[in-house]
């Protein structure tokens, strides 16, 4: 028999996904049957798969498995770490991941730009936010692997949250989805806006082509997409922008400016291209200039907020517009 008494990170979840989470060496199959022949319990109790856990509970399954060694009968449960013995080079973690907050349930990031959320296509094995967050994880012998509650593009800087244990992500999800946290960037943007302050209510539909996904707006069929901004700085011809998001569409930022006219300067995707070479040539603009500078959110009855500055690369630029 094998014992599991389930903490934090599994309370809130279904019977059948803690087993896949708790045991991920084991097939589904086993899952299956052990539960078909009712060979699970809760807290003595027979149990069927959409059962929820809570915290404290006592799992007991009367079935031993490949994948839990001999005498590892009653153990606490954790998330495995896998088996790489490394996510991510130290160094490059010690360079490139900045924590801007640390407390016991989430710890917020400042992510440089280049650096890509999650692995994928195209970003190097270990390097990218995700593989530096589970080695900063390990390397602090946490029992939950960090994981992100939201994205920013690779081109975007700035800060994004991770949560540390598995009710947390749950609890920030939620917040998420209900527009709970207030999420705000600094934009500089082609063209000067004809109102000081305003809001883009255009729909957003997702199109994939060989060139990369894109964001469509005003399409009849794409989903509800609004972005409210205030101009920072008229500068010669661009304005500096702060951007509060209600919803949270894929580019969103990006599309919305360029559905009006006004492309974000150093956009590969939505941009205009030869105005990013100038800028490119003449103040040494390598990249999107899009930074999420301030997270705000209720946590536990307190406030939570917390600051970016501008990059240096990108402050240079407006202190060189301004000198024009």
């Amino acid at each position: 028999m094998i014992t599991r008494v389930i903490d934090r990170n599994f309370a809130n979840m279904r019977l059948d996904r803690f087993l896949r989470q708790a045991f991920p060496n084991e097939p589904l199959s086993t899952f299956f049957a052990i539960l078909r022949k009712k060979k699970v319990r809760v807290n003595g109790v027979h149990a069927k798969a959409p059962q929820i856990l809570l915290e404290g509970d006592t799992v007991d399954i009367y079935e031993n498995f490949k994948s839990v060694p001999a005498g590892d009968s009653i153990t606490p449960t954790k998330k495995s770490w896998g088996t790489s013995p490394e996510f991510a080079d130290r160094n490059f973690v010690k360079e490139n991941l900045v924590i801007a907050l640390e407390k016991e349930d989430f710890v917020v990031l400042d992510k440089p730009s280049g650096i890509a959320s999650q692995p994928g296509t195209g970003t190097r094995k270990g390097e990218s936010l995700v593989e530096m967050l589970w080695q900063w994880g390990k390397d602090q012998q946490l029992d939950f692997k960090p994981t992100l509650a939201h994205r920013l593009d690779e081109e975007t800087s700035g800060l994004i949250i991770a949560a540390l244990h598995g009710d947390t992500l749950r609890d920030l999800t939620r917040l998420l989805r209900e527009h709970k946290i207030q999420k705000t960037y600094i934009a500089l943007i082609k063209g000067n806006l004809k109102k000081d302050a305003g809001t883009i209510n255009a729909s957003l539909e997702r199109t994939d082509s060989k060139a990369g996904s894109k964001m469509k707006a005003g399409s009849e069929s794409g989903k509800k997409s609004v972005t409210h901004y205030v101009v920072q700085q008229h500068l010669n011809g661009y304005d500096l922008v702060k951007v509060n998001l209600e919803t949270g569409r894929m580019h969103q930022i990006r599309a919305h400016f360029e559905s009006i006219g006004h492309p974000l300067l150093g956009d590969t995707r939505y941009g205009d291209f030869e105005l990013n070479r100038e800028f490119k040539k003449e103040f040494g603009l390598k990249r999107l200039f899009l930074h999420s500078t301030r997270l705000e959110f209720d946590w536990q009855g307190k406030r939570i907020i917390v600051d970016s500055a501008l990059p240096k690369e990108l402050r240079d630029v407006v202190k060189a517009l301004k000198k024009k």
